[in-house]
């Protein structure tokens, strides 16, 4: 199913694009996974994992949600049709393409890249439904952080 506009990406696209990258893990919980929660199926979870397994203690670098979570209801994603990409870029990178470290005006607005309206302050962007104006930020943005977390990686096995 595609769920951006024309000229946008896809959810599969962007599950392809991660995928491709060296050591790249996409954990995607399918309806009715009893190892994942129910809150979690039908969303993707992006990792540096080179051995394909998921790592323990160590967060995603990026995901993809389908629908609001608890505390993080203001995208609106229970709406039909609407999705999100979440990626950690850093607090640096977050100000430049944002212009804040904050809460955006609008956390709805569509195909705008956006501080995470949880975890911004932790460095995370978002954009929900990326289209036109941001489908290449997005795939660029990937990856880097999935760079960013080989390199993490690496620095923890010394």
């Amino acid at each position: 199913m595609d769920l951006s506009q024309s000229t946008g990406t896809t959810i599969g696209r962007i599950i392809e694009t991660v995928r491709g990258l060296d050591g790249a893990l996409v954990v995607a919980p399918a309806a009715g996974d009893p190892v994942f929660p129910e809150l979690a199926w039908g969303d993707a979870f992006f990792y540096y994992a080179p051995d394909g397994q998921m790592p323990r203690n160590v967060q995603p670098y990026g995901t993809v949600v389908t629908k609001n979570y608890p505390e993080d209801t203001t995208s609106d994603l229970d709406e039909p049709g609407r999705w999100r990409v979440n990626i950690h870029v850093g607090r640096t990178a977050l100000r430049e393409l944002t212009g804040a470290d904050t809460a955006p005006a609008d956390p709805a607005a569509v195909d705008v890249v956006l501080p995470h309206p949880v975890y911004g302050s932790a460095g995370w962007v978002c954009v929900i439904n990326p289209g036109a104006a941001t489908s290449d930020t997005v795939l660029r943005l990937l990856r880097e952080a999935h760079e960013a977390a080989r390199a993490r990686a690496e620095r923890r096995r010394g």
